[in-house]
């Protein structure tokens, strides 16, 4: 079906979605994203460009408690985070879709040029120049939409993304889920966290950021889904988020490239059905050779030695697919000693992290 973006009840005091017509701030108010840390809100601001077209402000931090900087670029999977926090922005404040609906995960797709993505050390001002097609109502009520965005960063082109989600009331959220709607029961029927593969092969530095475990296969892995991790599950649901798929799919491709240093510019993604808790989740990944069958139509293969290339990701759970990705790569040069630390991020602080 699907994998749902997140959802959030507004609580008393804090204004409307009607009342948040345009804003140019330091940060958007973290319901509108659907936060509950207002320290991991991305974005800035936002303001209409004409019927159905946006333009979203954002800052990316120099440095991340989850998202930093890797390899000295900026951590791609920002892109994906940053568009993700506009869904819910632009569908409570431009499209009024009251606080309580979920937004669900259909396709999604980033490419992004690598050298715009170089870290500085400094934070990142991004805008996003977003337009919505497909626009559907029920009513009044916002049913579906897809986004084509262009974004830069610092002025410089960044890259583009296409997305589609559908916003879904609570009772026909419940309707859809049944019983996994419930999350209580959802977390008591979960299975045990599986161990990590070591952060290495998977471009991190911490244990507890590994989403993977390994299996006697080289080319499959589990989906470790860890309900403590402070940013992939900044508050409760009922199945894994599709931030935590898409950070599965970054992390499987970083496997198959290893040692190899590469960044992933591009994701081709489809959400088929929710990944629940009560079931393994197997990650399966392989490096796509040039004139090989991607199955998504994308550009060229793997080019021998080079670190650039394909990998074909997808989750599967009792014997379904339920999410696929086609991830492109560009290869990354690194100084000999880089190479020889653990030290593939920007360093950051393992106390004190602004979740």
């Amino acid at each position: 079906m699907s994998a749902t973006i997140a959802t959030s009840q507004r609580p008393g005091g804090l204004c409307a979605p009607h009342a948040l017509r345009s804003l140019l701030a330091t940060s958007i108010p973290r319901q509108y994203v659907h936060k509950t840390a207002q320290s991991e809100v991305l974005l800035t601001g936002w303001f209409p460009l004409g019927p159905d077209r946006f333009r979203v402000t954002a800052r990316w931090p120099a440095g991340h408690s989850f998202y930093g900087p890797v390899y000295g670029h900026h951590d791609p999977l920002l892109i994906a985070e940053t568009v993700r926090q506009a869904v819910p922005l632009l569908s409570h404040a431009a499209y009024d879709v009251p606080f309580g609906h979920r937004q669900t995960w259909h396709t999604f797709r980033y490419a992004a040029d690598p050298a715009a993505l170089a870290a500085t050390g400094a934070p990142a001002e991004v805008e996003m120049d977003i337009t919505c097609s497909d626009v559907v109502r029920r009513g009044s009520r916002l049913v579906s939409v897809h986004l084509h965005v262009e974004l830069s960063a610092d002025g410089a082109r960044l890259g583009t993304v296409e997305t589609g989600f559908a916003n879904l009331a609570p009772a026909v959220y419940r309707r859809l889920r049944g019983p996994y709607a419930d999350i209580d029961e959802a977390v008591r029927r979960a299975v045990p966290l599986a161990p990590p593969v070591p952060p290495r092969q998977v471009a991190r530095t911490d244990f507890a950021d590994v989403v993977l475990s390994p299996t006697n296969d080289p080319h499959r892995t589990q989906l470790r889904v860890d309900r403590a991790h402070p940013a992939l599950f900044d508050h409760p649901v009922d199945h894994a988020p599709g931030m935590l798929l898409l950070e599965a799919a970054r992390q499987a491709t970083h496997a198959v490239a290893h040692p190899r240093a590469v960044i992933p510019t591009g994701m081709d993604v489809l959400f088929a059905q929710y990944v629940e808790f009560d079931a393994p989740c197997w990650i399966q990944a392989e490096a796509l050779a040039d004139g090989a069958d991607d199955g998504a139509g994308a550009g060229s293969g793997e080019r021998a030695g080079s670190g650039a290339g394909r990998v074909r990701v997808r989750a599967v759970q009792n014997g379904v697919p339920a999410f696929t990705a086609l991830v492109t790569t560009a290869p990354v040069s690194l100084p000999a000693a880089a190479g020889r630390t653990a030290g593939l991020f920007i360093p950051r602080q393992s106390a004190g992290r602004t979740w």
